[in-house]
C-alpha cells in the first residue's frame, strides 16, 4: 500500500472465507518448503447505547453493536520472526505481495499460487 496506515476495504463474510482459502493454500505450499507464515484476521467490534430512544439512566440502554470484517492477510516471517513478506489476496486481479525489501505490492493471478511461493522463496536461498 502506498499509505501504510490506510485501512483495508471492509468485507462480507463470503469474500473473507473466499480469500482465507485462497491464503490457505500459499500457507501449506509455503510449509512444505520449510517458510513459516500466519493467517492474520482483523475484525472490528463497536458496541455503544442508544439513550436517544427515550432511555435514561439507570434503566437498561438498548445496545447497539457493528462488526467490520477486513480481508485476511498471511503474513510470512523471518528466521528471528520478523515479517518478510505479507500476502493478501485481491478481488479483482488475484494475490498481491508485499515484500520487506520492495517498494511496492507485486500482483499475480489468482490461478497460480506457486509464483508467490517461488518468488518468497528466492528472499531465502538457503530454503530453496
Amino acid at each position: 500500500m502506498d499509505n501504510c496506515r490506510a485501512a483495508p476495504p471492509v468485507v462480507d463474510e463470503t469474500t473473507a472465507e473466499r480469500q482465507d482459502r485462497a491464503l490457505a493454500v500459499v500457507q501449506r505450499l509455503l510449509r512444505e518448503r520449510g517458510i513459516r507464515a500466519r493467517c492474520q484476521h482483523t475484525i472490528s467490534l463497536g458496541l455503544f447505547a442508544d439513550r436517544a430512544a427515550g432511555h435514561s439512566w439507570p434503566d437498561r440502554p438498548m445496545r447497539r453493536y457493528w462488526v467490520d470484517r477486513f480481508p485476511p492477510e498471511l503474513a510470512v516471517l523471518g528466521p528471528q520472526g520478523e515479517c518478510d513478506a505479507t500476502v493478501t489476496v485481491d478481488s479483482c486481479s488475484g494475490y498481491l505481495v508485499w515484500l520487506r525489501t520492495a517498494s511496492g505490492p507485486q500482483s499475480f493471478r489468482n490461478d497460480d499460487p506457486h509464483l508467490v511461493v517461488n518468488l518468497i522463496a528466492a528472499l531465502r536461498p538457503e530454503q530453496r
